[in-house]
């Protein structure tokens, strides 16, 4: 009898656990993301300090799950933004913050580049509605940067390098 009531409890998590998966994860009608700086047409040079600016929901870490919270990631020169039902990537045009940092240092090639900042929930997907901030434009002045591969960057998951 006990094998009996597990196998139901078994099967019943295949059919219950996608539909609770599915759930996107509430934003706050209010909510307002947004790069306090650098400003929009701003000139500046390497390293590049963003600050990240968020009203109406808190900041949690990555795989922390509270209510009108999410993390920061930073969409780097891309036309348009990553698919809103799935996890958001983790490359360099897509750097995760999932410590629950509200800053960052990043460094860029010498140009103009855009920015863009959308929250990402505790598994790194998207809000319901989606809360990314306004597209700004930049110019980096200065010098190539190195590559990675001569860094030795290993990523580290958080949009940085162990």
């Amino acid at each position: 009898m006990k094998n009996y009531f597990f196998n139901i409890l078994f099967l019943l998590g295949f059919f219950i656990s996608p539909t609770h998966a599915a759930e996107k994860s509430k934003a706050a009608d209010d909510a307002n993301l947004y790069i306090i700086s650098p400003l929009d047409g701003e000139t500046v040079s390497n390293p590049v300090k963003i600050v990240f600016g968020l009203k109406g929901m808190g900041v949690a870490p990555a795989g922390i799950k509270f209510n009108n919270t999410g993390h920061h990631h930073l969409l780097i020169d891309l036309d348009e933004l990553p698919d809103v039902n799935s996890p958001i990537p983790s490359d360099d045009n897509h750097r995760h913050f999932g410590k629950g940092q509200t800053e960052a240092v990043i460094e860029l090639e010498p140009g103009e580049h855009t920015l863009q900042l959308m929250l990402g929930d505790h598994m790194h997907i998207p809000h319901d509605p989606v809360v990314v901030s306004k597209k700004i434009k930049i110019n980096v002045e200065g010098k190539e940067i190195p590559s990675r591969e001569k860094t030795k960057c290993i990523s580290n998951g958080y949009g940085g390098c162990k």
